[in-house]
Parts: C-alpha cells; sequence; structure tokens
C-alpha cells in the first residue's frame, strides 16, 4: 500500500464530501457512493460505519479490501483494512474536532460505529 500525499489527505481531510464505494462482489464494479464522515490521524484516512458492521458498505469493504472514494475533488482507488486498538481514542478525538456541531457526534465515537472503523489506504 502507498501512503497518502500530505495535500492529498489535509484535503480530504478539512472536506465533508467523502464517498465511499467499495467493490461489488464481482470484485469488478463500484458499489453505489455512500457519503461519509472521515478523518485522518498520523497520516492515515479513516472513516466508521454510523450503523456499525451491518452496515451494507462495511461488509462489502472487508469482504472486497478494495473500492473507490472520491472527496475534495478527487477520486482514488483505495483499499480498506478493519481497525481495532489504541488508535480508535485518536480516531475518536478527530472526530470530535472536526464534527463537534454534530448531533451525530457521540453515536459516531461509541461502539456501534467505533465497531466499524476503516482505515482507507491509496492503491499505487
Amino acid at each position: 500500500m502507498t501512503s497518502w500525499s500530505e495535500d492529498e489527505l489535509r484535503a480530504i481531510a478539512i472536506s465533508d464530501d467523502l464517498h465511499i464505494s467499495p467493490l461489488r462482489d464481482d470484485g469488478v464494479t463500484y458499489g453505489t457512493p455512500t457519503w461519509i464522515w472521515s478523518v485522518a490521524v498520523d497520516g492515515d484516512l479513516y472513516v466508521r460505519a454510523y450503523n456499525g458492521q451491518a452496515s451494507r458498505w462495511y461488509q462489502a469493504a472487508l469482504r472486497q479490501r478494495r473500492g473507490r472514494i472520491s472527496a475534495a475533488g478527487t477520486t482514488r482507488d483505495v483499499s480498506f483494512e478493519p481497525v481495532v486498538g489504541p488508535v480508535n481514542d485518536r480516531i475518536d478525538g478527530a472526530y470530535s474536532a472536526k464534527y463537534r456541531s454534530s448531533p451525530y457526534l457521540e453515536s459516531m465515537k461509541r461502539g456501534q460505529a467505533r465497531s466499524a472503523t476503516v482505515k482507507v489506504s491509496p492503491n499505487a
């Protein structure tokens, strides 16, 4: 996997327009774009499924491990990786900073959504 450029990650991190499209089960066709919150932590991009692990896009992302995102005027093919462990605390902090005025913030930092955290990495 490659890393995000600083400029690209910064643009995505400040935008509020990320759409995620994991590959469908055929491994070729991209799924319907789903608008989702995203944050950057320690040079990496993270997303969470509001509806937790039952979310269709989350299940497809983990099954296929590949897809596409569109954000900040850029479309990139990406890889998905589930996230567990202490980095989730820093992700919570990033969500709090970016979405502090949203009534949905606390739900994004709790068990259901937190358990469905995904690292998004650009493909080469």
